[in-house]
């Protein structure tokens, strides 16, 4: 198979090219990363416009989840195949088109149908885009920077979504949060055209049955865990098609293991630190997509406040985790990815040990902002360089499939998170108590990602350090 050529960028760009590659690579991912959350500030009042049950106000979210999931690594693979430029440009489409659709919506049926459109279109531009980064800045230094700024982008656009939905739907209508992807969307179309390096496709084909064996295999495993956080573990509709996701996933195994153009590769699990990094990423990104989740729900069932009130209230863990960012690259260079991970990663189950102390008569000063300042700070040292390890070492024409691990972690991490600590938190009389199981679940789960980063991400870059010395 022929390798996938990239134009120069990086490596031999103007300082104005390079800029403006990571500019569109950075806001399109912040687009698709916000449209995972901005979503929750909104919920009651979509609920109330659309007259939606609570089956399919869930479903106005995990449709959305369920199709991105599914199709993340057939997405990476098109890139490759197809070109990325390209392939990433149809993806900007389709989410805008998406975009223009849910905010249109005139009832249940069609906000989900759109919403699943969406899913469509960030399973295409979240693996893509990271592909786009990692092949056209050279390793070192400038792919440190551009790998922390694209992990930074992912914390970010989350928290941000929150604070950017409450104010939309508070001044304007939960609405316009979907309406102002369209403008985002079709700017970076007409940027990528200009900026964007083309990648001439690749002279090989599709892996048919591995294509449909991860989409088929990973939306059914999606769709048993949303159905585990709405039904219970035990209900037939969550143990069958978790146990059709896991056997359809074996089969997408053992033909990536013969497939002579597989659409994931089985060498990239081979790093450990690839591999450690893609296991510590599902257990962060559920963890912390499940805080938002449910800190936005105490909020304003305990604490009485608005939908612009709870996405105010995420202000200091955003703002630290903003500020501790811009400090990764230069402790990335000095002490490395993997302690920064584990350091990151523990503040943000001291904060979670913090938070899970809170009861509905402690204000929110005292319980409340200092857990987020902690949690915040975790989440700028950890994004960038868990980003990094989860895409390091990979050869240039598995760009998009190491990306499409990366971006799978972090989105059937997101579903997971939600759906177990949901089923964590069911037997809670009180919101707050609910709120609180789902915190202590939440520390156990950051938890057993430091164990992961210890045992496994850090020994593979000591071992990677030392032999660039000897070298």
């Amino acid at each position: 198979m022929t390798s996938l050529r990239t134009a120069p960028a990086a490596a031999g760009g103007t300082p104005l090219r390079t800029g403006m590659i990571l500019a569109i690579v950075l806001v399109s991912y912040f687009m698709i990363v916000l449209d995972n959350s901005i979503i929750f500030t909104g919920l009651p009042r979509i609920r109330a416009e659309l007259q939606l049950s609570p089956a399919g106000l869930a479903w106005a979210q995990n449709a959305y989840t369920l199709v991105f999931g599914g199709l993340l690594l057939l997405g990476a693979r098109t890139g490759d195949l197809l070109g990325r430029r390209r392939v990433f440009s149809v993806g900007l489409v389709i989410f805008g088109v998406a975009s223009l659709l849910v905010g249109t919506a005139p009832n249940g049926a069609w906000i989900i149908a759109a919403r699943a459109l969406q899913g469509i279109g960030a399973a295409i531009v979240a693996p893509t885009s990271l592909a786009l980064l990692t092949s056209a800045f050279p390793a070192g230094p400038e792919r440190t920077r551009a790998t922390a700024a694209y992990g930074t982008t992912a914390g970010l656009g989350a928290s941000l979504g929150l604070v950017v939905g409450g104010a939309l739907a508070s001044w304007v209508s939960w609405r316009a949060g979907f309406f102002i992807n369209v403008p985002i969307a079709l700017a970076m179309l007409l940027l990528a055209r200009r900026y964007l390096p083309a990648t001439r496709p690749a002279s090989g084909r599709f892996d048919l049955v591995g294509a449909l064996a991860s989409t088929l295999g990973m939306g059914a495993f999606v769709y048993g865990i949303i159905q585990g956080g709405e039904r219970g573990w035990g209900d037939p509709l969550t143990i069958w098609p978790i146990v059709v996701g896991v056997l359809v996933i074996a089969l997408f195994v053992v033909d990536q293991h013969r497939a002579a153009q597989p659409i994931m590769p089985l060498r990239l699990f081979a790093s450990a630190e690839r591999s450690g990094a893609a296991v510590a990423r599902l257990l962060f990104a559920g963890t912390m997509i499940a805080f938002f989740f449910f800190t936005t729900q105490f909020f304003q069932e305990v604490y009485g406040w608005t939908p612009l009130q709870a996405g105010l209230g995420f202000l200091p863990m955003t703002v630290v985790q903003f500020a501790v960012s811009l400090l990764v690259p230069g402790l990335s260079r000095r002490i490395g990815g993997a302690p920064l991970i584990g350091a990151g990663l523990g503040l943000v189950l001291a904060g979670m040990v913090g938070i899970s102390l809170i009861t509905a008569d402690v204000p929110f000063v005292v319980g409340v902002v200092g857990p987020l300042v902690l949690l915040g700070a975790g989440q700028g040292l950890t994004f960038g360089p868990l980003t990094s390890a989860g895409v390091a070492g990979a050869l240039p024409e598995d760009a998009g499939a190491a990306s499409g691990l990366v971006n799978t972690a972090h989105q059937l991490g997101s579903t997971l998170g939600v759906a177990v600590l949901t089923a964590v938190a069911a037997g809670a009389t009180t919101s707050t108590q609910r709120v609180v199981d789902a915190y202590r679940g939440g520390a156990v789960m950051l938890a057993v990602a430091v164990a992961v980063v210890l045992v496994a991400v850090l020994p593979a870059q000591i071992r990677a350090r030392r032999a660039a010395a000897e070298a």
